[in-house]
């Protein structure tokens, strides 16, 4: 991590700037046998990495439509999907610490990955919303720690091993595509009351793929000490970046939570829901792929996630026919994708490196607040005037952008003060 943020604070002044996140690499792979066990490793965190996505690639879409098909108020329904939100920054950062301090990122994993199963078998017998909003609570709280653990378990195997964390990474998003493409091609035949049944299969699938992933020894001493990362709290600046992020990618909420019912109620099919979601993935992913090549400053592709979030929500609040509905999925690149390489670059350059972890945790904490509180009140705006809950979400966006706006002369003034 030193050496990629030194040359992000040391860019050469006669090259165009260009938004880059090197991969995390090791000292060195001097062993065969070691070279073996860094192919192993990876195969399997791939493989979890595949799985885990895969729960959310037929969650996200139809977890929602499962619960409207037993009879759920759409109200109860941005309530309760608003969970897993509101878990990431409630319970979510106490697991990945304690896990990682006593050493236990991979029992953990696994315990999480098997209780998540469960969890969502228990929940497929329920129909009262008090008690699916309860359970499915506790089930948020055990199940949302299991990306950041991950990520955080392929990093380590990543210093250790010389791997290439975009090659396993990159298994979770095209998995996320397949799996809700395969559900999508399933709803024609399942009762939407039996969706819920797909998520358990896939979840249990995880988690006994967990049980192959490859164990670590124990970590090397000599780590550089955190510090008192309190601090960033009270920086303007780092505000301004969490702040704007957290706005921007916020409004997703409504999306998130009632894009597949109303897709359902234009009369559109199973696969075609699944084919929608999957677009936006796959311009996300095209996004991530070609950022190291893009020549704009980290602001600026902040401002146009914004603006592009402006424009999505605005279009989709009109209730477009299919044709116009695919070019706006394919935004989902800009809205999502492009602001969060553009936020992670104003980390790098504004955030001590030592502290780099930490600040990350701010962002996902403030992204789990917003988007929780939004989803909630989603649902009630939703339950009143339907699509129009977009132009709330356009307006959020706007508002994140106007927050980069105040602060963009003084985030990239703080830039070059530093190169």
């Amino acid at each position: 991590m030193s050496r990629y943020t030194e040359h992000a604070l040391d860019n050469d002044h006669h090259e165009p700037q260009r938004i880059a996140i090197p991969l995390l690499t090791s000292e060195s792979q001097k062993h065969p046998a070691g070279q073996s066990i860094a192919r192993r490793f990876a195969v399997r965190i791939s493989l979890f990495y595949a799985s885990t996505f895969g729960i959310i690639g037929v969650h996200l879409p139809f977890f929602p439509v499962w619960l409207k098909a037993i009879g759920v108020d759409v109200s109860w329904i941005g309530f309760i999907t608003a969970a897993p939100s509101l878990s990431r920054f409630t319970i979510l950062p106490f697991v990945t610490a304690a896990a990682e301090q006593r050493q236990i990122l991979r029992g953990t994993m696994i315990a999480l990955a098997f209780i998540t199963a469960v969890g969502f078998a228990v929940l497929g017998l329920l129909r009262d919303p008090l008690t699916i909003l309860i359970v499915y609570v506790v089930i948020a709280c055990l199940w949302t720690p299991l990306s950041p653990l991950t990520d955080g378990y392929a990093l380590k195997g990543v210093t250790r091993h010389g791997l290439d964390y975009a090659q396993m990474r990159l298994w979770g998003s095209a998995s996320f595509v397949v799996f809700a493409m395969i559900a999508g091609v399933l709803f024609k035949v399942i009762d939407p009351q039996n969706l819920i049944w797909i998520i358990v299969a896939v979840a249990l699938l995880s988690a006994f793929v967990s049980l192959g992933i490859v164990p670590l020894d124990s970590s090397p001493a000599g780590t550089a000490p955190q510090g008192r990362a309190s601090g960033l709290l009270r920086k303007p600046l780092f505000l301004a970046i969490i702040g704007a992020s957290a706005l921007i990618q916020g409004s997703h909420a409504a999306y998130y939570a009632f894009s597949s019912i109303t897709w359902q109620n234009a009369g559109f099919g199973g696969f075609t829901i699944a084919a929608l979601w999957s677009l936006g993935v796959i311009a996300e992913i095209v996004v991530f792929a070609i950022s190291p090549r893009l020549t704009l400053s980290p602001t600026a592709m902040v401002l146009i996630g914004a603006l592009s979030a402006v424009v999505r929500w605005t279009i989709t609040a009109m209730e477009p026919r299919i044709e116009v509905l695919t070019a706006v999925q394919v935004m989902h690149g800009l809205t999502f994708g492009i602001t969060q390489v553009g936020t992670v670059a104003l980390m790098v350059r504004n955030v001590p490196h030592h502290m780099l972890a930490t600040a990350q945790g701010y962002m996902v904490a403030s992204q789990g607040a917003v988007t929780s509180l939004t989803m909630m009140l989603s649902g009630l705006i939703y339950a009143r005037v339907g699509e129009g809950v977009y132009y709330a979400m356009a307006v959020m966006a706007f508002a994140g952008g106007l927050v980069m706006v105040a602060a963009r002369r003084r985030l990239d003034a703080h830039h070059t003060a530093t190169d």
